[in-house]
């Protein structure tokens, strides 16, 4: 720039300008670093945002810009009334144990169960027990919520602005409804008495700088939920001082569950944890019998009012009886089940999440984690510096006796020798901090086979803390990928986050192929001959899928295997068809069903298994838990022939703690449920063809990519 003004300054000017530019010579290194002062000036400004603001990305992700804390909170509480205002509402009003009374029958043992178990009263003492901050951070969100709603009130559907205004006893009682009676226990798994959730899982990697090709740590977030109701992800990011993360909540919570920052990130899976048992009492007169005494049961009668078909309330009595362990659960034939849960003395679950969300370093992070706030769900992390940890966190009780599975029944109620009081501290957890293979991973196994070379031994705690095994195929299948790949790329970890491939067929299928042909009829040899071909993949275009499939269906996975599981070779066992003339009968009458239902074997597993949300419908790629399969999807059938999807990867990230950190991520269903909204199932084209989208953090990035500006 100076050298061209030369030529237009007069000649008695010229002298002056040379010592000007002299000077500036001089000066230039003092310039610069003005000017460097003020770009960070301007940068640290950037995460201070003077107003508060929503800026809404072309696939509806929310990026939220708060003043401060308080006023991001309202904005995020807006954000998800926008995205999900109708399922909101309705969620809240199952939160408080009010449904049957606003929309009828069909929500009565929701009611039934919400009320004994004590929610909406003890979401009000979680309120009061919230640190004053807090709880205007709480009542923030509901007040955005509400304003939300008053504005745009011909966008909420009329049977449920029944549930309005929203208060904060309301967040926090569908945060105690989703967290300590759906995953940690529900209704469902009470029937069975079983403590596995059915549909509940999730995959999370963590890679050290040196095991990865660029030399900077990476983590996979993988949560597989149903796709519907309160297991939704809401994908965000929240700036404000001292905070700017990304990463997604459930939907209805407001903070940040999964979530990565310019300095760490972190995941959950659903971990082999038990947090609940039930107690079987021996009932006496009136009472019970504990510890040699008859004790009586803590009795209150509770008002439930259900919505009838023309309008009216009818009043029914809820009588909730509690004993010493917890509320009973049933009481009939002269006995009688109380349940215990854990969690319900520790209210600081959202002001956790927060606070790790806000952490810098390992050292910050795991001071959050200390709390134990947060009841279950492993922890996968990485960060900025090269640490990777698995935590395998949970309020575990502490137990005076029994291994894992003992405590899976049943559990006498008459002695205080089996009423646990406790929970173990942080310290008691398995845990695992760089370890020297510089990988972990979990797939809803125990924490043993986090990482190999084995680090933890199940010999050094107590036997009911996880179970010992067996590996699943699926935590088989992504210790494979880890383990035989001593660099991995970025893009590599996307194409390996995407693996259909399956674990159980390639254990399998050989035998099963040389036992169609061996003992099997015409139906199961031309059956043996669509699977030789077959790319042992549950892609889209995949000829023979289908049909190994349906020959699952088949069989008994827990009795099929010659060799079984053996904890010495957790990664190669099981093995080998037990029974070779079984296998091939089976897979006979699978070829049967094949053939009768499509017309033909080899049908592609896309044209069967459909990606189907809202309006979007596509050929599926990725498989149940029990095919071994790295990329989860659980189908519910439409009709006898197709299936549709209902569970599975939900929200994915891929995360490198590069300069500057690098991510990509879906939300597989997109990032709103409300009627009109162009992002219901707007991802889901991304999923069919095994994408993922670049994650925009910058106002640079987002301004590029805009859909709407919201200013408070």
């Amino acid at each position: 720039m100076f050298t061209s003004n030369v030529h237009v300054l007069p000649r008695n000017k010229r002298s002056i300008f040379r010592i000007y530019k002299r000077q500036s010579l001089q000066t230039l290194p003092l310039i610069l670093a003005f000017i460097l002062v003020l770009a960070m000036a301007n940068q640290s400004l950037s995460h201070t945002p003077k107003l508060t603001e929503i800026f809404w990305d072309t696939y509806g992700v929310p990026h939220i810009y708060g003043k401060d804390a308080q006023s991001a909170f309202k904005a995020f509480g807006w954000a998800q009334m926008q995205s999900h205002g109708n399922l909101l509402l309705r969620l809240y009003g199952q939160a408080r144990g009010r449904a049957a009374q606003y929309w009828g029958e069909a929500y009565l043992e929701s009611d039934r169960w919400v009320l004994t178990m004590g929610v909406p009263e003890r979401a009000r003492s979680w309120y009061t027990a919230q640190s004053s901050t807090f709880r205007k951070y709480i009542d923030a969100f509901a007040a955005g919520m509400n304003a939300y709603a008053q504005e745009h009130q011909d966008l909420i559907a009329d049977d449920v602005e029944v549930v309005l205004p929203v208060k904060a006893e309301d967040v926090l009682a569908h945060l105690q409804r989703v967290l300590n009676f759906t995953f940690v226990v529900n209704p469902d798994q009470l029937a069975s008495v079983s403590n596995q959730h059915p549909k509940a899982g999730s995959n999370g990697w963590a890679i050290a700088p040196s095991h990865s090709e660029s030399g900077n740590a990476m983590l996979l977030a993988n949560p597989h939920l149903p796709w519907s109701d309160p297991y939704l992800w809401y994908e965000a990011q929240i700036v404000a001082p001292g905070i700017d993360a990304y990463g997604a909540a459930l939907v209805g919570v407001p903070v940040l569950a999964i979530a990565f920052n310019d300095h760490l990130g972190w995941t959950h899976t659903v971990n082999t944890f038990d947090g609940w048992d039930a107690y079987e009492l021996k009932l006496v007169d009136n009472g019970y019998l504990f510890d040699g005494r008859v004790l009586p049961f803590e009795t209150k009668t509770l008002s439930l009012k259900v919505k009838q078909p023309n309008g009216t309330l009818r009043n029914q009595s809820l009588i909730v009886k509690s004993s010493v362990h917890g509320p009973i659960i049933t009481h009939k034939d002269g006995k009688a089940v109380a349940l215990r849960v854990v969690g319900l003395d520790r209210p600081g679950v959202l002001q956790q999440w927060w606070d790790m969300a806000r952490s810098k370093n390992l050292r910050q992070f795991q001071s959050a984690l200390q709390r134990l706030q947060i009841p279950m769900f492993t922890v996968m992390y990485a960060d900025r510096e090269g640490h990777i940890m698995h935590l395998f966190n949970g309020q575990v009780p502490v137990r005076q006796k029994g291994d894992f599975q003992y405590w899976q029944g049943i559990i006498p109620g008459n002695t205080s020798t089996t009423l646990w009081t406790k929970i173990h501290p942080y310290k008691d957890l398995p845990r695992v901090i760089d370890p020297p293979s510089g990988w972990l991973q979990n797939t809803n196994d125990p924490p043993w086979t986090t990482t190999f070379p084995r680090v933890l031994s199940p010999d050094d705690y107590p036997p009911y803390m996880a179970p010992r095994g067996p590996m699943s195929f699926r935590s088989q299948r992504s210790a494979r990928m880890l383990s035989e790949d001593q660099r991995i790329s970025f893009t590599e970890m996307v194409k390996y986050k995407h693996s259909t491939r399956s674990e159980l067929a390639d254990r399998l299928l050989d035998d099963l192929i040389s036992a169609a042909r061996k003992y099997g009829d015409q139906s199961a040899r031309k059956a043996a001959d669509v699977l030789q071909a077959w790319d042992v993949s549950a892609d889209r275009n995949s000829h023979g899928a289908v049909l190994f499939d349906f020959w699952v269906e088949q069989i008994d996975l827990k009795t099929v295997f010659k060799t079984p599981w053996n904890e010495k070779f957790p990664r190669t066992t099981p093995n080998g068809l037990a029974d070779p003339l079984s296998a091939a009968q089976a897979l006979s009458v699978a070829a049967a069903k094949v053939e009768k239902a499509y017309g033909k074997l080899d049908i592609a597993w896309g044209d069967v298994f459909r990606l189907q949300y809202g309006h979007v419908n596509l050929p599926a790629n990725g498989g149940p838990d029990s095919l071994g399969v790295f990329r989860v999807v659980d189908y519910a059938p439409v009709n006898n022939q197709y299936f549709k999807s209902v569970a599975g990867d939900s929200y994915i990230a891929v995360i490198e703690f590069s300069h500057p950190v690098r991510a990509m991520a879906l939300t597989s269903y997109g990032n709103a449920t409300q009627p009109g909204s162009r992002h219901v199932g707007d991802q889901l084209e991304l999923f069919a063809h095994k994408q993922l989208r670049q994650v925009w953090r910058t106002q640079k990035e987002i301004q590029a990519h805009l859909e709407e500006r919201k200013i408070f």
